[in-house]
């Protein structure tokens, strides 16, 4: 992940009002991110209940999202959409973002199923378990990695496609 600051956050965001991002609370320690660790940035709102928002690289420039989190919870555990971790040490929420430009506008948004907190980027960095004899733990940590930062920006380029 590319390193961010407050000024270059601000103005990634792309289905947001001006005031909408005028009124956004970021992240504590921004200063001592570990950025070598992160494929995307992603938190929760302290402010705003059900307020959420991620910046993810999109062909190496920042695109940030402001999310939504739905109200209601899953029947049963649902899979996060980005990082599939089967073992997940934490809740998966389901998120609602209003696409960019005009769409959004008009109220069209693209749902999508998360880690609650954000933490796709630990869950990928865990060692899996060795599936058969040779079978290389290091190179499925990297092809992980390599497919959370492809579904995120996917999403990324979804809500910023005109509809």
């Amino acid at each position: 992940m590319l390193p961010l600051n407050t000024s270059i956050i601000k103005t990634t965001f792309v289905n947001a009002s001006r005031k909408v991002v005028s009124d956004i609370t970021l992240p504590a320690g921004l200063d001592t991110t570990d950025w070598a660790q992160l494929d995307y940035l992603g938190w929760v709102d302290p402010k705003m209940k059900r307020r959420s928002y991620v910046v993810v690289p999109v062909d190496g420039e920042p695109v940030g999202l402001v999310l939504r989190q739905a109200d209601a919870s899953p029947p049963r555990r649902a899979q996060c959409s980005w990082c599939r971790d089967v073992k997940l040490p934490n809740d998966v929420v389901l998120f609602s973002a209003q696409r960019a430009g005009a769409a959004g506008r008009n109220g069209d948004t693209v749902a999508i199923w998360i880690c609650a907190e954000f933490q796709c980027s630990v869950n990928v960095r865990k060692l899996p378990s060795m599936a058969y004899i040779g079978f290389d733990v290091d190179a499925a940590r990297e092809e992980r990695m390599t497919m959370l930062r492809e579904r995120s920006a996917g999403f990324a380029k979804e809500i910023l496609a005109p509809s």
